[in-house]
């Protein structure tokens, strides 16, 4: 499954970057460690050597001649034990501790234990006459951790600051790095679905053209198959609407004249159809012209009261036939946008509230300002559209279950594809006194 690209980056990143962190870690640790070692161990070196002075020959012994306050300074130590042990060329105990331990394998520096206490050894040869005693020193080891600590913490501390920065400096390398697609997914976001232009390549990192190289194609086959759709849409409907025209004429010159009343019944059945028909091709046309890629918009500054006011006089008459009691309150509503678009919009709008109104009802028409937005707004007390259903409207061909009339199901969906194409947005809700539907129009801009 796939995961987080920073995140992936990061797993490739950090670990080779840790591991090479503790390496310096160690590499900086023992290098620091085996000098002081060295400096301990000289130290005990220089006290054997010391005491190896005070060895005396004898023609028949072998004495130790160290003053007792000598001793006791040697052994004052606030932190450490200090023990010693003098031999003679013949292995024979001459002073010190006879316990303390010999090394093995002739080791010039060995540790050990003594007194249940691990302690470093050195074994120091010096002059006897005319051979050589072995002097050994040994000292607990007490400072040598306490010294190894202190190289550990003073080694960790710097390699911690490090990792730190290196991990801050990672991170905003990789968010710094995988900046351009997070330009690019905001660029693609903030396109409407009218918008299949091609992503210019030019300004992209080259890793990331191939794949914008394929998403145009892409996008450029959407629009191919949309303008496609398009105008099979278009071409579909004006090849219908002369047919249609040319029949509604002569169903309405027919029913003119004088003839049976059965035959008349099955004319007007014929004629409602006809009509019925001819709106579906216009508002598939219009749909073909709302939707994205459907051509360029003309951008004129309109007023909604206006557009209203024109189309009044048709939508009266639509009422007076229905028995519906339509009205206007209109204030100036100024927009940018296309006429003819928010014109068949709002007839739409218009048509749907008077033919799901029952005879008797009213429908009101409002356009005007809501602080800076425009608005066009019809309202109904018809059934309206129930809350759950109210997305679902929107979508082509359909139709509330149980819905009278003889409706197809594309008007308030032309509607949203109107608003969507000038950036407005759409609302559905009840009318007042919660009867009925409200359905308005909000345009961003005046």
């Amino acid at each position: 499954m796939a995961g987080s690209l920073r995140a992936h980056l990061l797993r490739m990143l950090l670990p080779p970057i840790a591991a090479l962190l503790a390496v310096g870690a160690v590499v900086a640790y023992f290098p620091s460690v085996e000098p002081a070692t060295e400096a301990y161990d000289q130290k005990l070196a220089d006290i054997g050597i010391a005491l190896g002075g005070h060895v005396r020959v004898a023609p028949t012994e072998y004495r130790f001649d160290l003053p007792p306050a000598v001793e006791e300074v040697l052994r004052a130590d606030r932190v450490d034990s200090i023990y010693y042990r003098v031999m003679s060329p013949g292995g024979l105990e001459i002073a010190g501790d006879p316990a303390l331990p010999v090394s093995p394998g002739d080791e010039p520096a060995y540790d050990a234990r003594y007194n249940g206490r691990a302690v470093r050894v050195v074994s120091v040869q010096t002059p006897c006459g005319r051979s050589t005693c072995t002097v050994l020193v040994a000292e607990t080891t007490v400072k040598r951790a306490q010294a190894v600590r202190h190289i550990l913490l003073s080694s960790l501390f710097p390699e911690i600051l490090i990792a730190l920065a290196t991990l801050v400096i990672v991170w905003f390398g990789v968010k710094r790095g995988l900046w351009p697609l997070a330009r690019l997914s905001e660029e693609i976001k903030a396109r409407s679905p009218r918008d299949l232009r091609p992503i210019d390549t030019a300004a992209a990192p080259e890793e990331t053209r191939p794949l914008l190289t394929a998403l145009n194609g892409l996008l450029g086959e959407v629009s191919g198959a949309a303008q496609n759709q398009r105008r099979f849409l278009a071409n579909a409907a004006h090849q219908l609407r002369t047919p249609l025209a040319g029949l509604r004429a002569h169903t309405e010159l027919a029913l003119a004249q004088p003839m049976p009343e059965a035959c008349r019944g099955h004319l007007e059945h014929v004629h409602q159809a006809t009509i019925r028909t001819a709106r579906l091709a216009n508002q598939l046309l219009a749909l073909a012209h709302a939707e994205p890629g459907g051509g360029e918009r003309p951008s004129d500054g309109i007023n909604l009261k206006m557009l209203v006011e024109g189309e009044a006089d048709a939508w009266v008459h639509q009422a007076l036939a229905r028995d519906v009691d339509l009205g206007f309150e209109l204030e100036a509503a100024p927009v940018q946008g296309d006429a003819f678009l928010l014109r068949e919009a709002m007839a739409n709008l218009v048509h749907n509230a008077i033919e799901y109104s029952q005879r008797g009802g009213r429908v009101t028409v409002r356009t005007g300002r809501n602080g800076s937005h425009s608005f066009v707004e019809v309202e109904d007390d018809g059934p309206g559209i129930p809350s759950q259903e109210r997305e679902r409207v929107l979508e082509r061909f359909y139709r509330v279950p149980g819905t009278p009339g003889t409706g197809s199901g594309l008007g308030l969906a032309i509607v949203h594809e109107i608003a969507a194409g000038h950036g407005a947005s759409l609302t559905l809700g009840e009318g007042a006194q919660g009867r009925g539907c409200r359905v308005g129009i909000t345009f961003a801009h005046g």
